[in-house]
């Protein structure tokens, strides 16, 4: 047994819905094509089975023959062996086939969320991702397991119609006549249930976006009184959803009634057409019994062509979501170069702000959005005229950018998980260098509060930790990457004034060898940091000395602003 999900699921065709679909089963072809040999050789012993009853009655009892019924009834038994190790086989198959699709796209959907980056809110909202994973994912599975037991119901079929032709050509016909006038029955159905499938997934994956930012939000909403509002909102969505639901739930149930009234009808109509045929004579009393059997029998292949029908469109509907995502192209186009240059200037164009290459570099910023924006620029979060070494920054690869400038805005998280791994993901670091950025952070004592120290599990987003404890936290992380050029956002707007004074020293002296710009207009951090810089209205109008900055008007201003808006985090938890 192979594991599950493959280190690479490969580059999907993403031209169309079809195209999607046929490039996982070209993918999976050999599991695919095993499964449908074991589901046609585990249909076919089925369709085979009356045939073998009505030439043990013929052959057997109607002929007093004992020796050609002990052969037919041996035949029968191995038949059955047959059909019982092929039926095994085919079940595995088929769930591996279902795994490996759904594992597919899961690893698509990650990989096109990863490759968009921070472009991804402005594309897809974070329910609909989610709901690509939770529930697309598992139809398009679902379309793949169906192979085995398709490919198994064509071929019965097939057989069982010559078989009755040979019987009798008017109940050949009746079957190849009937079945397709069934599947025509149902096609009709099958366009608005696509459509109010995706209506409802869209309308689940609004919900779940809600959700989230609310939940994301509640301490926030509870300060401002906002959560009768919220909830009103999200009752709202889940009645649309509801409704959303119960549409397509009329639409299902008119095509599941379907799969068993249309059969049953043509099921109907054989058996009366064959008891005809033997009142007359014109068969014999095993064919009667064969007969029997395959109308009974032909109930299993005609619900697998609805199910198809229907596990299809659902499968389709769910590849159509998906290929928003994987079509959708980042804001950004990136270079080839990797030769990143070492100890070397960045520059802003935009704003005038020159990162030196050493050093603590503190910027503060007349209006608090100004900073992000310049920490987005020199991340390559966004478009811009930024240079390294005078060397353009979108000249380089991606992974050079992500692997030397280290972005850490106020909204980064921590994960949930053991700890040890949420500060080095890499697992490169000692428990000694783990220790050092812990104590650049201030954050030793948070671990040692914790019952198993680095090897505590922590909650989702650590909302077992307090707020200024994920901070710490996540700054701890950030120095771990030892990036060349670490990009700080408010990074201490968390904690107290002891703690702030403590981190700022200690960041400068842990930085000393590499870049380090830190967005805030705090005194503890402009008092200790190397050089500073003042932004109004996007652009450096001073760059220097600490202390000239700290004089001017503009910085002024700001820390008041900064004053009056921050608060302090006294370690309860959040």
């Amino acid at each position: 047994m192979r594991p599950l999900p493959l280190p690479d699921p490969g580059t999907p065709d993403t031209r169309s819905a079809w195209r999607f679909l046929g490039w996982l089963i070209r993918s999976q072809r050999r599991t695919v094509a095993a499964g449908a040999f074991f589901g046609i050789v585990w249909m076919l012993a089925q369709a085979v089975a009356p045939l073998m009853i009505g030439r043990a009655l013929d052959q057997g009892v109607a002929a007093r023959d004992l020796t050609a019924l002990l052969w037919w009834v041996g035949a029968l038994a191995a038949l059955g062996l047959v059909q019982a190790g092929a039926g095994i086989v085919r079940h595995r198959l088929a769930v591996v086939n279902w795994l490996s699709a759904a594992y597919a796209c899961q690893q698509l959907v990650a990989r096109a969320v990863v490759r968009l980056g921070a472009a991804l809110p402005s594309r897809l909202a974070p329910g609909e991702v989610v709901s690509m994973v939770t529930s697309d994912s598992p139809q398009v599975g679902n379309a793949l397991d169906l192979t085995a037991r398709l490919s198994g119901a064509v071929v019965s079929f097939i057989v069982v119609a010559l078989l009755l032709v040979h019987t009798s050509l008017l109940l050949g016909l009746v079957v190849l006549v009937g079945v397709p006038l069934l599947m025509g029955a149902v096609a009709p159905m099958l366009r608005p249930l696509h459509r109010r499938q995706t209506a409802q997934r869209a309308a689940r994956g609004r919900l779940t976006s809600l959700g989230t930012d609310t939940i994301g939000g509640l301490r926030v909403l509870r300060g401002m009184g906002g959560e009768r509002a919220f909830h009103d909102r999200y009752v709202a969505q889940s009645q649309r959803v509801r409704t959303a639901g119960v549409a397509t739930g009329r639409v299902v149930s008119v095509v599941d009634a379907q799969q068993v009234l249309l059969p049953g009808i043509f099921v109907v109509l054989l058996t009366w057409l064959g008891a005809r045929l033997a009142v007359r004579g014109e068969i014999s009393v095993g064919e009667l019994v064969a007969f029997y059997g395959w109308a009974a029998f032909l109930v299993l292949p005609l619900r697998t062509f609805t199910e198809a029908a229907d596990k299809i469109t659902r499968a389709h509907v769910g590849v159509t979501r998906i290929l928003r995502l994987l079509r959708a192209a980042p804001a950004l186009t990136w270079g080839s170069r990797t030769d990143w240059p070492v100890a070397a200037p960045i520059v802003d164009e935009q704003s005038g702000l020159v990162v030196p290459a050493t050093g603590v570099l503190v910027v503060a910023c007349a209006e608090s959005d100004e900073g992000a924006l310049i920490a987005d620029r020199i991340g390559r979060y966004a478009a811009a005229a930024v240079t390294v070494g005078g060397i353009p920054l979108a000249s380089f690869t991606e992974d050079t950018v992500r692997r030397h400038v280290v972005v850490v805005d106020s909204q980064s998280t921590v994960f949930g998980g053991r700890l040890r791994d949420e500060l080095d993901a890499s697992g490169n670091h000692s428990d000694t260098a783990v220790r050092a950025a812990l104590e650049v952070a201030d954050a030793v004592e948070i671990v040692e509060d914790l019952p198993d120290g680095l090897d505590t599990v922590i909650g989702e987003q650590g909302r077992s930790l307090s707020g200024g404890q994920r901070q710490r936290i996540v700054l701890a992380r950030a120095l771990l990457t030892e990036a060349d050029v670490l990009v700080l956002v408010e990074p201490t707007s968390a904690v107290d004034a002891h703690t702030e004074a403590r981190i700022a020293d200690r960041l400068v002296a842990a930085r000393a060898a590499r870049a380090t710009v830190v967005v805030s207009a705090s005194p503890l951090l402009l008092r200790a940091a190397d050089r500073a810089a003042l932004v109004v209205d996007g652009e450096v109008v001073l760059q220097g000395s600490r202390h000239d900055v700290a004089h001017h008007p503009a910085y002024r201003a700001a820390v008041d602003r900064s004053s009056a808006s921050a608060g302090s985090d006294t370690g309860a938890p959040a």
